[in-house]
């Protein structure tokens, strides 16, 4: 078949091997290439949680981590479901304050101090979205904290007003009582960015939605789009809620991620049409936590190709959701263990790079091996990933698949160097005592150090062809 202009053969020698032929990588950067944003992989820390994260050694080390990789450091959201449960307390002396009948739960109500913001400006490195509470419609109360962390912290970005609205209940203090919509959170947010914009500027991060979609809310916000920074949606391709059934095989196909993320670019177009930014601003892999699908190798391979089609779909930032701690099957890092996903995370980092500017896909997204080029500000072809979402459990023969690329600079003969991201199967859990590894060494403690030792494989490239084998469910970075 055809692939975006290039020719693409299938075809196998044995049951268990596939091989795609002459894929062509551009000299220089297309006018189609998507622009990288120095922090696409972002974190979002849970609000009442928040502090505790500071609390953990992992915390600072996988941010650096990651920061070491893409020369800035990381972009972070503080917020959640429960900045809607939270009121703000100018004489309270500890960040946060809550009582809970087990330390895994998250509360019902909270209050927060000025201590909380103070925290944020001086653990966190990177520019901080603070989400604060519209649901409980104490907007005097919202306002005093929003001035509080304006002034408390160089690094804000910008301030949410409410979490996922779109859920709020008819009970909600906020619902009016003509009922709620996504018309009558539109004039609650452009109320709300009216009156408190005077005291904080015009840093806003609107909508912030799970189910609506923000092309709709931003023509109703009228003007008061000018107060605002960014616009925010949630994303959670499954669910783990109330006994929901979760499917690994689903979540890591190529295919079927290429579909998920292209129902975001019109909202992004919107966004960016309307002159403001447009960030997955929570996200991670099932809603509740995440069930039994998030702490897996596989999950680490759906946040490669995830965050990298949502580059190419207009999403310039995804968050990834970091939520209760001990209780967050999602999570990257703890109290005890750097999860597989963080494997991922890392992994997508490192294509990325300090020097990826632009991103094109090489594929057309149909198939289950996903291909992609990074391109230096200067245009030039810098590095390639390919992904092979093919599904292995550990059950029976492992297949791989063979791909070819010429172009792109390659030379007519010598070697190239490449990077693997691997593990026992797509179920392996690094917390039950999978062993993935990156570049055949790296793994990480529990503190979220670097351990081992990362060594590229080396590529011959004959007549002006570099040819690379990845099993099912892994990953591998060229250099070019």
């Amino acid at each position: 078949m055809r692939c975006k202009g290039l020719d693409v053969i299938f075809f196998t020698v044995a049951p268990w091997t596939a091989y795609i032929a002459a894929i062509t990588v551009p000299t220089t950067a297309p006018s189609t290439a998507s622009t990288i944003d120095s922090s696409q992989v972002a974190v979002s820390l849970e609000f009442f949680a928040f502090p505790g994260y500071t609390e953990l050694v992992s915390t600072e080390t996988c941010l650096a981590n990651l920061q070491a990789l893409r020369g800035a450091p990381v972009a972070v959201r503080i917020g959640g479901t429960t900045q809607d449960r939270a009121t703000y307390d100018p004489s309270l002396a500890t960040p946060v304050s809550y009582t809970v009948a087990s330390p895994t739960d998250a509360p019902t109500s909270l209050t927060f101090g000025p201590s909380f913001f103070t925290l944020a400006a001086s653990d966190l490195k990177g520019n901080v979205t603070i989400g604060l509470n519209r649901q409980l419609n104490n907007q005097a109360n919202t306002l005093s904290a929003a001035v509080q962390a304006k002034n408390s912290m160089p690094n804000m970005y910008a301030i949410e007003l409410g979490n996922e609205p779109d859920l709020y209940a008819s009970t909600s203090p906020i619902v009016p009582s003509s009922g709620w919509s996504q018309t009558a959170d539109a004039a609650s947010e452009k109320s709300w960015f009216t009156a408190i914009a005077p005291s904080v500027g015009d840093i806003f991060q609107a909508a912030v939605y799970l189910s609506w979609r923000t092309t709709a809310t931003i023509p109703l916000l009228g003007t008061s789009i000018n107060n605002v920074r960014s616009v925010s949606e949630h994303s959670y391709p499954q669910s783990a809620c109330n006994g929901a059934t979760t499917d690994l095989s689903t979540l890591m196909s190529h295919s079927g991620i290429v579909s998920y993320t292209s129902g975001f670019k019109a909202d992004a177009a919107s966004a960016h049409a309307a002159g403001v930014r447009y960030f997955l601003g929570e996200t991670n892999s099932a809603t509740c936590g995440g069930g039994g699908i998030s702490p897996t190798f596989g999950a680490a391979l759906w946040i490669v190709d995830y965050v990298l089609q949502g580059a190419l779909n207009g999403i310039e930032r995804s968050y990834f959701h970091q939520g209760t701690i001990g209780d967050c099957q999602y999570c990257w890092w703890g109290r005890f263990t750097t999860g597989a996903p963080f494997y991922g995370a890392y992994f997508v980092s490192t294509f990325l790079g300090t020097d990826g500017a632009k991103l094109e896909m090489l594929d057309n997204g149909t198939g289950a091996v996903a291909s992609y080029v990074i391109f230096d500000s200067a245009g030039a072809p810098i590095r390639l990933l390919v992904y092979n979402s093919n599904y292995y459990d550990g059950t029976g023969t492992r297949s791989s698949t063979t791909v070819s690329f010429t172009g792109g600079g390659i030379s007519s003969g010598g070697t190239a160097t490449a990077l693997r991201l691997t593990g026992p199967n797509a179920t392996s859990r690094v917390d039950e005592g999978g062993i993935v590894t990156i570049g055949g060494g790296v793994t990480f403690d529990g503190n979220c150090n670097v351990v081992g030792t990362e060594t590229r494989e080396n590529v011959v490239i004959t007549g002006g062809a570099l040819t690379v084998s990845v099993q099912a469910s892994e990953a591998l970075i060229v250099y070019l």
